[in-house]
């Protein structure tokens, strides 16, 4: 590339040579005298189509089609120039030049450059800067990004202030590669950026981007593919077109993908090239976005057809009025018209891009109405420029310092500073030399003659970022809604996306299962699972906060039981006592004594358990509460059996068995049996709390809304065994009950422990029934329901009859009642 451009700069130079061009020196409108010259480089004409040149010739550019808006920016710079010249205090004793040549071509206009840096017709590139004064102190221009970023190290190598009013390539804000390079609209990236907003404020998210084979587009394609990521916009066609290139498929294969909305970010000849295919293919109802090259351009919207096409919503710099130009203008032309003459005379010179046939015949109302889009950049860089040299200059309200000479690196340190406002607009630059953001969004009324272009949508940076669109103001064609430019229909509320093919834009919508979610603004494409405490129905967006449900102490139903409880307690305590009173009575030794004391402590002792059931369990309530009643109670229930075997054996087994009965008395075999039986279920306990005890858990899975604290069965087996133990010795002591039930009433038993042991077994089957198909914090209720229901059964059957006899009928509680009992059951088993 470097090479390319040295050669081009030497053909320059020689083709110069050859002609013999000389350097105009005459007022006109390329050229005033001044005491300081400023450079202007504007495109009077427009090259269709290059071609190769395998000869030494710089690009005449009057021998191309002829651009009017070019010109009336060049007349936007000679205005400016008038108005500051004019000025008493911007520049009061200080007059202001200009050279302007006419720069079409993006390679083969070097020649104006090398003018500008010229000094008295040479260039010295090792000069130092104070010492190097070239032609220019400054210049403003060309117009397009290519052309900017071909002339500019040419132009900055020598720190000469090129500011720029048509160049928006993001590249040309490093200062590292350009550094004398200053521009007074925004850059492309912040077009892109613009663009982008749009985009997203809409909804859209399939998008074709078009452009052209030039710097300009190529920057802002690569910026748009940079910034989109993670916006949910997808690019679903792109293409950088030439002059020649066949715009009709282009448009039919974004119509055949249904791209409703086209971003063309193209210089106005593709522009005009897409759009006038679009008319001619019919394509119908799309959206068209266009950057500030062809935002106002003045002869697309009078197309015939074009408003079939669908909306044209136009990006460019906030437009404002420049008092005083149309005024300028109409005085020009009448010069221009006054002195014909001369005008021909200057046209016939044909001045080295410095002609231009075609422009002394354009009227004033023609330059006046030609597309604004660039006019206050240029009128900006142009007073960029003399607040630069005012500073440099040291200028008060009144004049200049003349003894100092300014130089353009001088300027360069100047531009940074300036603040200042210019037209309403406030004119200030930041580190980059990049201005403030000032856009406007344009929507074009074609419906209406001559076509209008109406503001829209505002976006701002100074003083602060605002971006707006008032959706009333676009009236759309496809029944006055937003077009739909989507890949894919929005999920509803709850449905996560299930990508389809490349385009992240493309999916399918899948319902969010119960207990997770999904949070588009995090990531639409997952169901996100809740937490354990949270909770959610199927097609959720969010989770829902748990409730946490256990037994706590102060619900009624925890309340009666622990009552229940407090009260058995205290009746087994008194009873207690009562029996300890008349422990000598035949009632409390028929009982069972000392063994009926025993059993009456291991209930109170399995009463204590129901109230570990009540509030958060935790490791000690769990191990606690079914330990304590299942060691306790059997050791009651082997009481009972024992109490049930020993009767047998006084009234039956002692005639028949003497030998054993002896032994059974004289070794104390029940208690023997108890302390063994006691000792194994003690044994099987510890394994039990040890290998796998009860311990809390939280059940998450058996109701949605509801965390249920509770406490694990523990191991299967060692649990098995425990219950195995109490039930074998309660099935034990039932048929010895049922040996004894012609024994004397005295000492029949049979009813009460029967009674006793199956409402026992029934309490238990409920609950384990309970257990296993019911889920809900209440089973802990029954289960202390069962232990009470349990204990209840041996009192009121066993023992409150006997404390009933002891209290209410002594004389039953007698030596005599109970021998005469005795011996009515001897005569009866005798006689049978």
């Amino acid at each position: 590339m470097l090479l390319r451009r040295i050669c081009v700069f030497l053909l320059c130079f020689i083709n110069c040579s050859f002609f013999k061009i000389s350097w105009p020196h005459s007022t006109s409108d390329f050229s005033l005298e001044g005491d300081y010259l400023m450079g202007g480089l504007f495109a009077l004409h427009e090259i269709d189509q290059e071609t190769s040149l395998f000869t030494p010739e710089n690009t005449e550019c009057f021998r191309h089609s002829t651009s009017t808006s070019g010109y009336q920016m060049l007349q936007v710079m000679r205005f400016a120039i008038e108005e500051i010249n004019n000025s008493t205090t911007l520049l009061p004793n200080v007059s202001l030049g200009y050279d302007i040549f006419d720069h079409c071509s993006n390679t083969k206009n070097f020649l104006s450059v090398l003018n500008f840096i010229s000094k008295n017709g040479s260039i010295k590139p090792k000069e130092k800067l104070n010492n190097y004064q070239p032609k220019v102190i400054a210049l403003t221009g060309p117009y397009g990004s290519t052309r900017t970023i071909t002339i500019a190290p040419l132009i900055t190598m020598g720190l000469i202030p090129l500011v720029n009013y048509g160049a928006s390539s993001y590249a040309l804000s490093n200062k590292l590669q350009y550094p004398s390079f200053v521009r007074t609209l925004p850059s492309n990236k912040d077009m892109i950026e613009m663009i982008i907003h749009i985009i997203r404020w809409f909804g859209w998210n399939w998008v074709a981007f078009l452009g052209s084979q030039d710097s300009y587009s190529s920057d802002g394609l690569k910026l748009f593919n940079k910034y989109i990521s993670n916006t949910g916009i997808c690019l679903a066609y792109q293409e950088g077109l030439s002059l020649n290139a066949n715009y009709s498929q282009t448009l039919k294969k974004i119509d055949m993908l249904n791209i409703n909305v086209i971003v063309v970010f193209a210089v106005p000849q593709y522009a005009v090239n897409i759009i006038k295919t679009a008319i001619a293919e019919n394509i119908r109802d799309k959206v068209w976005i266009a950057g500030e090259t062809w935002a106002m351009n003045q002869q697309l919207p009078r197309e015939p057809g074009i408003g079939k096409i669908g909306t044209v919503i136009g990006i460019t710099e906030r437009l404002l009025s420049l008092p005083g130009f149309d005024q300028f203008i109409y005085k020009d032309r009448r010069t221009i018209n006054g002195y014909s003459t001369e005008s021909n005379v200057q046209s016939n010179n044909k001045i080295c891009n410095q002609v231009c046939d075609h422009c002394p015949l354009l009227t004033a109302e023609e330059i006046i109405n030609e597309n604004p889009s660039f006019s206050f950049a240029i009128y900006a860089a142009t007073y960029t420029i003399a607040h630069a040299l005012h500073n440099v200059l040291q200028c008060d309200m009144n004049k200049c310092t003349k003894n100092t000479k300014a130089k353009p690196y001088m300027l360069m340190g100047e531009m940074k500073k300036l603040d200042f406002p210019l037209n309403g607009r406030q004119v200030k630059y930041d580190e980059n030399y990049d201005p403030t953001i000032s856009y406007a969004v344009v929507h074009w009324h074609t419906d209406v003659n001559p076509p209008q272009f109406e503001m829209v949508g505002t976006y701002d940076t100074y003083p602060e970022t605002t971006f707006t669109i008032d959706y009333s103001l676009l009236p759309w064609l496809n029944n006055d809604s937003v077009p739909f430019s989507n890949c894919s229909v929005e999920c509803k509320p709850g449905y996560s996306r299930k990508p389809e093919g490349f385009h992240s834009c493309c999916f399918t919508c899948k319902k969010c299962p119960r207990n997770s979610y999904v949070d588009y603004s995090r990531d639409p494409y997952t169901c996100f699972p809740c937490l354990e405490s949270e909770w959610s129905d199927e097609g959720s967006t969010t989770c829902k906060t748990r409730t946490v449900a256990y037994l706590e102490f102060a619900e009624i139903s925890s309340i009666i039981v622990m009552l229940s409880a407090t009260c058995l307690i205290i009746l087994l305590i008194a009873i207690l006592c009562l029996f300890a009173y008349n422990f000598n009575t035949p009632v409390v030794k028929s009982a069972g004594g000392s063994m009926c004391l025993l059993m009456l402590m291991c209930l109170i002792m399995s009463s204590i358990s129901v109230f570990f059931f009540f509030g958060k369990p935790t490791f000690v309530f769990c191990l606690l509460r079914n330990a304590i009643f299942a060691f306790f109670f059997t050791i009651c229930i082997s009481c009972l059996t024992v109490r049930s075997f020993q009767i047998i054996c006084v009234f039956k087994m002692a005639a028949q068995f003497p030998k054993v009965h002896s032994l059974w008395v004289k070794h104390n075999g029940q208690w023997i049996f108890i302390g063994f039986s006691s000792f194994i279920h003690l044994i099987s306990c510890v394994i039990w709390m040890t290998v796998s005890p009860d311990k809390p858990s939280a059940d998450s899975w058996t109701f949605k809304d509801q965390i249920m604290l509770m406490c694990e069965m523990g191991n299967a087996i060692t649990f098995t065994i425990v219950v195995f133990i109490s039930w074998f010795l309660g099935l034990l002591c039932l048929i010895f009950s049922y040996m004894g039930r012609d024994l004397p009433k005295n000492y029949n038993e049979a009813k009460s422990i029967t009674f006793s042991l199956i409402l026992y077994y029934l309490s238990w089957i409920v609950y384990f029934t309970a257990y296993l198909s019911v889920k809900s914090k209440y089973i802990m209720l029954l289960n202390a329901m069962a232990q009470i229901s349990s204990i209840n059964g041996i009192l009121f059957s066993y023992f409150i009859p006997k404390s009933y006899i002891i209290i209410f009928q002594p004389q039953k509680n007698t030596a005599a009642y109970f021998q005469t009992s005795i011996q009515n059951y001897t005569q009866t088993i005798s006689r049978s």
